[in-house]
């Protein structure tokens, strides 16, 4: 807010809020930290259940991971933190997760990312024996980028069967290298690589099947065991895949004349793609950056929750209402706390101007109900105007950096982007066109 007794100067406020809980909720908070995967224990042996006596536990290198995301996001830098993190961490796959309902986002794309990820950035992960294959090892998958333990060779029922991994190498992998939070998650996305024919089962796990009438397609056990199918083994090896094209309207399949406004359309199909945005967030995490999709997509969810109150508010005005404006100012405030803000964790790179106008706006004191209707009118179109800067940003910086990349070169060869053409100058985006998913 600005100060009292000198308006050009900002002062902030900053509240610290403690709790306590009681000792069985904390013990039940630190098993939730072990199912996930954020912590294990120190003496290098696997255990399952959190003990608060006679046990030493330590971060795991996905717990360093989920810890160094959020103490970036929050500007947190305090010297034990980059200690710790310089110990090392995971290659993690972040997931995408649906804002309303927290359900991790498994569209077939998405899923087909994942999956060539868990077979092996550097190809497939080949043990010698099956007890090598089947181990557990809590060092198997540290560095994130080891794909599944695979047994050379594995004898079923008389059959030998090459390069083959149980469902529970499957999970522990999922669990281990992706924002996964619970083992349900892992077998979930297990049953859609087998039902998106990824993998295929060679041995089922009738037993666990007995118990649990829904595992049909994927078992989460040493006993099930699996293999790549023909299909899984093109997606890895970067064969034909989906052969998935440009859905943009009047595209052309020359790389001649291609517009450099282009870009603007190649940054929306990413956008409206669920896998396509995983790899673009990841590509711009190691070129610093992330906080431009991180924002754009904050300002998405933002936009549609103030219309939304807005229409709320003025077709029936209301203490509960009025509740739901004020909680949506709290996350303008959010927001701009984070990326905005002068000095602020995710400090974006937006326009002089445009960053004094929400200085201004965001810093000047709120109302009486009607003004903070209009107040949040005014903060919904200067959100909008940065979102336009940031996108115009990613467009003609991150996206062409983001298609070069040789890393990402399986993935987007089933995207036709060399067919998206503009004639002369791209539209300006209008506001309507920015609140997408």
């Amino acid at each position: 807010m600005p100060d009292p007794k000198d308006p050009s100067r900002i002062v902030t406020t900053t509240t610290t809020t403690t709790f306590s809980m009681a000792k069985d909720m904390a013990r039940s908070i630190c098993q939730r930290f072990l199912d996930a995967r954020f912590i294990e224990s120190a003496d290098g042996k696997m255990q399952q259940v959190y003990t608060m006596k006679g046990s030493v536990w330590q971060l795991t290198p996905k717990g360093v991971c989920v810890l160094d995301r959020f103490c970036s996001r929050n500007g947190i830098q305090q010297r034990q933190i980059s200690d710790l993190i310089a110990l090392g961490m995971s290659y993690l796959c972040i997931l995408e997760r649906d804002t309303q309902t927290d359900k991790l986002v498994m569209d077939r794309g998405t899923m087909e990312v994942i999956f060539r990820r868990m077979i092996g950035t550097n190809g497939l992960n080949i043990k010698s024996s099956v007890g090598a294959a089947d181990s557990d090892s809590l060092s198997d998958y540290r560095d994130g980028l080891t794909g599944v333990k695979m047994a050379s060779e594995r004898k079923i029922n008389g059959r030998t069967f090459k390069d083959t991994f149980t469902g529970k190498s499957c999970s522990d992998w999922l669990m281990d290298c992706c924002t996964t939070v619970d083992r349900r998650e892992t077998f979930e996305m297990g049953t859609l690589f087998v039902q998106y024919d990824l993998m295929e089962p060679v041995q089922q796990d009738r037993v666990y099947m007995a118990s649990q009438p829904g595992a049909v397609s994927f078992q989460p056990t040493k006993t099930a065991v699996y293999q790549l199918t023909v299909k899984g083994r093109d997606i890895v090896t970067g064969g034909t895949g989906r052969g998935r094209t440009s859905e943009s309207e009047g595209v052309v399949t020359s790389r001649t004349g291609i517009a450099r406004d282009s870009n603007t359309q190649r940054l929306d199909k990413i956008l409206n793609d669920a896998a396509l945005r995983l790899l673009f967030r990841e590509n711009l995490r190691e070129t610093h950056c992330e906080e431009n999709l991180s924002f754009y997509l904050d300002v998405d969810d933002f936009v549609k929750a103030c219309r939304s109150a807005i229409k709320q508010a003025t077709k029936t005005p209301s203490a509960t209402s009025m509740d739901g404006i004020k909680e949506i100012m709290a996350q303008a405030y959010g927001i701009y706390n984070a990326f905005l803000a002068p000095g602020s964790p995710c400090e974006l790179n937006i326009d002089h101007q445009l960053r004094n106008n929400l200085a201004t706006r965001m810093t000047k004191a709120v109302g009486q109900d009607v003004t903070m209707i209009d107040t949040l009118h005014e903060v919904n179109t200067l959100f909008e105007d940065a979102q336009n800067a940031v996108f115009k940003l990613m467009a003609s910086d991150s996206v062409p950096k983001f298609l070069r990349n040789a890393k990402y070169e399986h993935t987007l060869k089933n995207y036709d982007f060399d067919a998206i053409v503009v004639g002369g100058r791209a539209p300006e985006r209008s506001r309507s066109q920015s609140n997408r998913k």
